[in-house]
């Protein structure tokens, strides 16, 4: 037996996007549901990719769409030109994510009940964004996330608990960001953890980040530590 994958084509506001969902077929039994939220960049192979971990780790992985089918960034210009519309919209951007776990949520290996989100960079704010509109998903986790609050959920509770793991150099969610954030989810009454990494920026858990200049870079340490702790709260939220 093994873990495959499917594309799930769906639809927001007549806009067509797609989904994969992993899942390992060694059961046919329901499971927790947890979505990806891809980077800037759209949804890739490294989306899926996680998916497919989750899939291992006894998941239904679903590496959501944001941007509409077959749409791909393919350096900084487009992946900026991308994610801009909706930095500036987070009313359409929230609407998709709730759609995206509308999605997730009824694939016949899911437990409707049991669904959570990670999300990397750009990603990551989405999923906080998912959170803040006190969406009922059990967990959310950021993985080098942008932290800025949208206008629109100030006051809200938050249901989610929320895991943000954080590199402490990130150039892109500076410390006071994260202080801000840790002030905002306390004022939402949220279940929440933050993990900072020392010596340690953006785009920490991508083998492929090389760009000091930019605030970029891998980090083997910081990636392994933020699965394990990833790992430990999805059983831990879903228990």
């Amino acid at each position: 037996m093994a873990v495959i994958t499917r594309e799930i084509e769906y639809q927001h506001r007549n806009v067509v996007f797609e989904g994969v969902v992993a899942v390992d077929n060694a059961t046919d039994s329901e499971r927790p549901v947890v979505l990806v939220s891809h980077a800037w960049g759209g949804r890739d192979d490294f989306a899926i990719q996680k998916a497919r971990l989750l899939a291992k780790m006894g998941y239904v992985g679903f590496a959501l769409d944001l941007y509409g089918k077959g749409v791909l960034g393919s350096n900084k210009e487009e992946n900026r030109a991308l994610m801009t519309p909706l930095l500036e919209d987070r009313l359409l951007l929230q609407a998709r994510m709730d759609t995206a776990v509308e999605v997730a949520r009824s694939q016949p290996e899911a437990n409707a009940k049991k669904v959570a989100a990670i999300g990397y960079c750009f990603g990551g704010l989405c999923v906080l964004d998912l959170a803040r509109t006190g969406a009922d998903v059990s967990a959310v986790v950021s993985f080098h996330g942008l932290f800025t609050p949208p206008d629109n959920t100030a006051g809200r509770q938050i249901k989610s608990r929320v895991l943000v793991l954080h590199g402490y150099d990130d150039p892109m969610a500076t410390p006071e960001a994260m202080v801000a954030l840790a002030s905002e989810l306390s004022a939402s009454q949220a279940d929440w953890q933050i993990h900072a990494y020392g010596d340690t920026v953006h785009a920490f858990s991508n083998p492929g980040a090389a760009d000091p200049d930019f605030g970029t870079v891998y980090s083997e340490l910081a990636d392994n530590r933020s699965w394990r702790s990833m790992a430990d709260f999805l059983k831990d939220s879903f228990s």
